[in-house]
């Protein structure tokens, strides 16, 4: 076999070995990973930025929904800072937008459906079924 053509070949397996260690080492958009940060927590979003500086408007919208049922005490991830946790998150929960919100482990939907759930009053009852009472219902009883 010629120099060279071992040559091609000794870099070609190099180059496979190195793309296949460097995506197997740096995951973090892992299903193993992901489901460490949202099992086990009552409430994770995953957004651009973060719950005091949000860098677009729909992590923006979340956060404020949220800060209107009184829920401030929640994890968040900002997917900006991690691109393979931006899209490894995606796949996980097989939804192509970044917010997302988890309540108790379960994806519950983005800005759209936060919203609706919010306008329509479903949003109450998903935080009651994690053992958060919204801050809404003490509003009710000011009136």
């Amino acid at each position: 076999m010629s120099v060279l053509r071992r040559a091609f070949l000794l870099k070609d397996k190099t180059t496979f070995c190195r793309l296949f260690v460097a995506r197997s080492v740096s995951d973090t958009g892992s299903k193993e990973h992901i489901d460490s940060l949202v099992k086990g927590k009552k409430v994770v979003v995953f957004m651009k930025g973060t719950p005091d500086a949000p860098r677009c408007g729909f992590s923006n919208a979340v956060v404020q929904i949220l800060n209107f049922h009184g829920v401030n005490n929640y994890e968040s991830h900002d997917v900006l800072q991690d691109e393979a946790l931006r899209q490894g998150i995606k796949d996980y929960s097989n939804w192509p937008t970044i917010p997302q919100t988890y309540l108790d482990g379960e994806f519950l939907g983005g800005c759209d459906i936060m919203l609706e759930m919010h306008k329509n009053g479903e949003l109450i009852e998903e935080l009651k079924k994690v053992g958060i009472r919204s801050a809404l219902l003490d509003k009710e009883n000011e009136t």
